[in-house]
């Protein structure tokens, strides 16, 4: 862990009397739950704390505690000191725009970032931007109330699927001990993130399960979420990382090629892989990124086409690079 980079945000803090904190667009549990985090971190040492995301907030998250604090769309170009971006590869990513003239502090774990800030703390190692803002918290002085501690713990849970993911490391488990003695409860979190669907997206779990399609060769997963499965049930966008763990969870096969259908010819492509397979270099070929293990990008063209021609050039590149 680099200690510069903290040492540097810190003082940037404590100098700040109003700070803005942007998450990425399509926001995940990990950057939801710390962008509170920080907030009432912010909030203790006197400072007034606005969180600012551009989109709406996946289920379940958007029903978890103090969601109210978060503001939606455009931020408003008021006078902050900083703003700090949490997860956003460049800036674009926040979904924001004007934000040219602001002191920008970038605090990512993906490798994959452009350094774009005044101060980047970029750490690739770190199971979850959860962790790094831990960490801050504790080069502040913060004292971590359970309210904080729920809220950080949730965001390492999500990231790392319940310590499922390759993101699981020592840190995951050694931050999370020290979040539990400070008031999370971790079946509490468990019962909100995975133990609360509702009948619907259990159905909408086995509609795209039932798309469930391997490659010849038996290493490469394919499943597909269209439209009209949401709108039959009546469903917006939710989170379904667990669909995606169970088509991974197929014997044999080292990548999963998650197809969501977002508007007619364009489609979200999200990637879980395991073992050698890299998922960020398969969504770099196609201009996304992410994580070793857990990746997207966005792709155009007939589904007839993306289906038989996608899985065959990730098999190449698997093949080409060694990972199969």
């Amino acid at each position: 862990m680099n200690a510069e980079p903290i040492k540097r945000i810190k003082e940037k803090i404590l100098e700040s009397r109003k700070i803005a904190v942007l998450s990425h667009l399509r926001p995940d549990g990990d950057s939801i739950c710390t962008s509170l985090a920080l907030l009432f971190m912010g909030e203790m040492l006197g400072i007034e704390m606005g969180v600012f995301i551009k989109d709406p907030l996946p289920f379940p998250f958007n029903n978890f505690p103090d969601v109210d604090r978060i503001r939606f769309g455009e931020m408003p170009h008021d006078s902050y000191d900083c703003v700090i971006l949490l997860e956003c590869a460049n800036v674009s990513r926040s979904g924001q725009s004007l934000l040219e003239d602001y002191f920008k502090i970038n605090i990512d774990h993906h490798h994959s970032n452009d350094l774009y800030a005044d101060i980047n703390w970029v750490d690739p190692e770190a199971p979850a931007v959860a962790c790094m803002i831990f960490r801050l918290g504790e080069e502040l002085g913060i004292t971590f109330t359970p309210l904080i501690a729920t809220q950080l713990y949730s965001a390492i849970v999500s990231d790392t699927g319940s310590f499922q993911f390759s993101n699981t490391n020592a840190e995951a488990f050694e931050i999370s001990h020290q979040l539990v003695k400070h008031g999370a409860v971790p079946i509490l979190v468990t019962e909100m993130i995975f133990n609360n669907n509702p009948y619907e997206k259990v159905k909408l779990l086995g509609q795209v399960l039932s798309t469930l399609e391997m490659n010849p060769e038996g290493n490469i997963a394919v499943i597909t979420m269209f439209k009209r499965f949401l709108d039959d049930l009546n469903l917006k966008e939710i989170d379904t990382e667990d669909i995606t763990t169970l088509a991974r969870s197929v014997k044999g096969a080292h990548i999963v090629l998650f197809f969501k259908e977002m508007k007619e010819d364009t489609f979200r492509v999200s990637i879980r892989s395991k073992a050698s397979a890299n998922a960020a270099m398969v969504a770099e070929h196609y201009g996304g990124g992410g994580h070793l293990h857990a990746a997207g990008f966005t792709v155009t063209g007939k589904y007839e086409t993306l289906i038989r021609d996608i899985p065959a050039e990730v098999n190449r590149l698997l093949k080409e690079n060694g990972q199969t």
